[in-house]
């Protein structure tokens, strides 16, 4: 046990007094009051005011201690809910360029169909022209062959023949210019 003097007792009882600063701690219970029954009721009154004092601190350390717990479980929350988030956002993404790329192959095989279509009816238009520009001309030829058997006067079926073979070639060339005019200038310029 400590033993203080009676000056030491006196201050720190003064002390306690006027500004409520006493001893702290396990101190308090080494220190022996001896005779002087004001110094043992401060010492008593230092005890209970630092068992208050710790009481408080625990019910701090324990309030911050439960504070940290949900911290820590809202930050794992956070983190989960950013990470599944992030997987969304991901998901999506990937989403997108799948729509993209099936909107490009869809776009690729409407042009295709397009082409195709056009091109065969391309075909059918040259075919069905060019067979009746050979009609006419057969037919033509054939009256003017038979009127040259019959022998009659083929003056004016040979002039209406050269002239039908000028008009004729004519407008083949013509149909077909204007079908490859109209074939061209519907491609697509190259990428």
């Amino acid at each position: 046990m400590i033993q203080l003097t009676q000056d030491t007792k006196q201050r720190l009882i003064e002390l306690y007094q006027r500004r409520g600063i006493g001893l702290e701690g396990n101190i308090i219970k080494l220190i022996d009051p001896g005779s002087d029954t004001e110094f043992a009721a401060y010492l008593t009154a230092c005890g209970e005011k630092d068992k208050d004092n710790r009481r408080k601190r625990l019910e701090i350390t324990k309030q911050i201690q439960s504070q940290n717990k949900d911290l820590v479980q809202s930050q794992q929350e956070n983190q989960k809910l950013m990470q599944e988030l992030q997987e969304a956002l991901a998901a999506t993404e990937q989403s997108r360029c799948d729509a993209e790329k099936a909107r490009d192959a869809a776009m690729d095989d409407l042009d295709m169909i397009q082409k195709r279509t056009q091109f065969e009816l391309i075909n059918l238009i040259v075919k069905v022209s060019l067979i009746i520009i050979i009609g006419v001309g057969l037919v033509t030829t054939t009256i003017y062959m038979i009127a040259l058997f019959a022998n009659k006067d083929t003056q004016i079926i040979g002039s209406t023949w050269s002239n039908m073979f000028g008009i004729l070639l004519t407008n083949a060339f013509s149909i077909i210019g204007t079908i490859m005019g109209v074939k061209y200038a519907s491609e697509k310029p190259s990428k």
